[in-house]
């Protein structure tokens, strides 16, 4: 799928998969495109060519059937704060078409954490962490299959994020519920996170289990340490391809990746050849922040282009029934 706005492109193709009962995060960089792919999924974005599919159902054709099956959690709560939880909880039950009672709002809070604040408290005097679990709550009123956070844990302090990313995985677990949380905290992704999708500009640069895409790079990012600054035009490899990719430099150090197949010693003597006044070579350590910079980074890897009148489709898929 294509999508433009104020005449920039701003998604090209994006793909990803949430099943019943993971934690799926969306990465990316500001800007990248993840709050437009949530407006996408929902039928709030019409594509300039090609489709969005959300279990398996395009978002502009069956708007409201596809809402009823997901709970969205925006990055602005837009709390009624005069009211008390419970009594919110049932109001936005109404306005959803849908009948909750007493007993039903208050095993909402209880679920979320929010059993213990007093019953008549109006929201207004909420924590930010109490209102993000509210939030929380009125997304779970319709029983999603879906649940989509957007930025969920910006302004919490440490407890309350510890405490609300518990509760994702908590819900995902017990209600098998798929979770897309859509963030640029990798600390939060590496917490509760099972599978990824990372963005660049719009396209999905990586998409896989957490595990496996950590472990496809482990054992082939090292640090080098340069006697001087590399010189100039020598990372091009004198115009042929470097048999690495640098994920950073500053100054004399440099953090690069070995390509496929490529064996450590053939690649310091193509550096060396090129021009890199290699001093050390050290083994990096992995992790998702090596990862994230390798795929983001502007000498990092990029997906592949669509062309600009794309067919391609957006797809959100949540197997197991909820969609192909």
């Amino acid at each position: 799928m294509r999508a433009r706005r104020g005449g920039r492109t701003v998604l090209h193709d994006v793909r990803l998969a949430v099943a019943r009962g993971e934690v799926c995060g969306l990465l990316g960089p500001n800007g990248a495109g993840k709050t437009t792919t949530i407006a996408a999924a929902l039928g709030l974005l019409a594509p300039d060519a090609g489709r969005a599919r959300l279990f398996g159902e395009d978002p502009l054709l069956a708007a409201d059937a596809i809402r009823a099956r997901i709970g969205l959690v925006p990055e602005r709560d837009g709390l009624a704060g005069w009211m008390a939880a419970a009594d919110y909880l049932q109001y936005w039950a109404v306005l959803q078409g849908r009948s909750l009672g007493a007993e039903g709002a208050f095993a909402l809070l209880a679920e979320v954490g929010l059993d213990t604040a007093p019953p008549g408290m109006p929201v207004a005097r909420f924590s930010q962490g109490m209102r993000r679990r509210l939030a929380v709550a009125r997304a779970l009123v319709a029983g999603p299959e879906l649940l989509i956070l957007d930025e969920p844990t910006n302004g919490l302090d440490p407890r309350g994020r510890r405490q609300l990313l518990g509760l994702l995985h908590h819900l995902a677990r017990s209600r098998g519920v798929g979770v897309l949380l859509c963030t640029h905290l990798l600390e939060d992704v590496a917490r509760i996170c099972d599978r990824i999708a990372v963005l660049v500009e719009g396209r999905t640069v990586a998409e896989g289990a957490l595990a496996d895409l950590l472990g496809a790079a482990d054992g082939r990012r090292y640090r080098l340490r340069l006697g001087g600054p590399v010189p100039e035009g020598a990372a091009a490899g004198d115009g042929g391809a470097l048999p690495v990719r640098v994920l950073h430099g500053a100054g004399e150090e440099a953090l690069v990746e070995l390509g496929a197949g490529i064996a450590p010693e053939t690649a310091w003597r193509a550096l060396l050849f090129a021009g890199w006044p290699i001093r050390e070579v050290r083994a990096a350590g992995g992790g998702l922040e090596a990862l994230y910079l390798s795929l983001t980074e502007p000498g990092g890897r990029r997906g592949h282009d669509a062309p600009a009148d794309s067919d391609a489709t957006t797809n959100v898929a949540v197997p197991g029934g909820a969609a192909s």
